[in-house]
């Protein structure tokens, strides 16, 4: 079966490649406190600890809008109240919603409010809604309820539950985390179960081709990060064929995890012929890239 060529060989083939730094731990895992690996230092963000109790701040445009601006961000939702975030939710559906809470005087909400616009106009599978703090006793109520103290701050939903959020990010972090969060029409393929890595070892058995398999978590910092080269990779190279997990999606996936001792992620898994070749742990994308060169069979030196 394919489950046990594939468990025996990876058990019986140790990792020939060095751990990097970059890495999370699954033993120490928790989706919480890995919300902080994802946090980078910038300016400081505007408080809305005072928020409910402060004069409102009458705000009837987005950050620093232009008629530029106004034409171009027709897909990014602006929502007023509870009620409307909660419909706008709704008829996502399973698609991925990335939400940006902001204040008309932030301006880091300023600055990264065009990024957004521009995701929203290549992404199309992903939902954008803007939430501006400051603008009535309706929006403040949303903030509180959502626990909202900074701004920018970047909620990512899907079938209505919170799956991820972020503050004080920077635009390559945002595309970073829409890539990673919403990603549903590269070439790399989404796998939800052992069963889903069995099928997919079975379809190219013989076929010679590398299957690259990148096993990670939902909110795991390396993996957000290495992320969007996987993605250009799965469209450049056309004899390679990508694919990934989410170890934490469910306990299938888990066990999974459990039974090829995938202790760290993201973790790298290279297969060819129904047989593990080899593996790469870390988030060095050159690194990632010559490993899949040398399985290719090009010669890489460091």
């Amino acid at each position: 079966m394919a489950s046990s060529s594939l468990q025996t060989s990876f058990l019986t083939k140790p990792s020939k490649t060095s751990l990097l730094p970059n890495l999370t731990t699954l033993s120490h895992f928790s989706p919480l406190s890995s919300f902080s690996l994802l946090h980078k230092k910038h300016s400081p963000i505007k408080t809305l600890k005072k928020l409910c109790s402060s004069p409102i701040k009458a705000s009837t445009t987005t950050p620093n809008e232009t008629s530029k601006t106004k034409k171009n961000d027709q897909r990014v939702q602006r929502v007023h109240s509870i009620e409307e975030f909660d419909k706008a939710l709704q008829a996502a559906q399973n698609k991925l919603v990335v939400v940006e809470f902001a204040t008309s005087d932030s301006d880091q909400s300023s600055q990264i409010y065009p990024f957004m616009v521009e995701l929203s106009r290549a992404c199309n599978d992903v939902e954008f809604i803007l939430v501006m703090g400051d603008e009535s006793e309706s929006t403040k109520a949303l903030c509180k309820r959502e626990k909202i103290e900074q701004v920018p701050h970047f909620t990512f939903y899907k079938a209505m539950q919170k799956i991820h959020e972020e503050e004080a990010i920077g635009p390559d972090q945002l595309v970073g985390d829409v890539l990673y969060y919403g990603d549903s029409h590269s070439a790399v393929v989404q796998l939800h179960s052992r069963e889903d890595v069995e099928s997919l070892i079975n379809e190219h058995r013989g076929d010679g081709k590398l299957i690259v398999l990148d096993v990670g978590l939902k909110h795991c910092g390396p993996c957000v990060k290495v992320y969007p080269t996987v993605i250009k990779l799965s469209r450049q190279m056309e004899t390679v064929v990508f694919a990934r997990m989410n170890g934490d999606e469910n306990e299938s996936c888990m066990d999974f995890l459990r039974a090829m001792k995938v202790v760290e992620v993201p973790t790298f898994v290279f297969i060819r012929d129904g047989k593990i070749c080899g593996r790469y742990v870390g988030s060095g994308k050159g690194e990632l890239i010559g490993e899949i060169l040398r399985y290719q069979g090009v010669r890489v030196t460091y």
